[in-house]
């Protein structure tokens, strides 16, 4: 399971940089991005981020 959450967080960042270099997407993009934060704080803070 932790392995499915940390490819989903590693494709919202790469959705997130290739948005902010092309511009499109506006605010969808900046979403994208939040929803990555705060699956990478809840990963770590129930102690799941230990088994990387």
């Amino acid at each position: 399971m932790a392995g499915i959450l940390w490819t989903i967080i590693t494709l919202l960042v790469l959705f997130w940089i290739i948005g902010l270099a092309v511009h499109i997407g506006g605010g969808l993009i900046h979403i994208a991005i939040i929803i990555a934060i705060i699956l990478v704080a809840i990963n770590l803070l129930t102690g799941r981020g230990a088994r990387i």
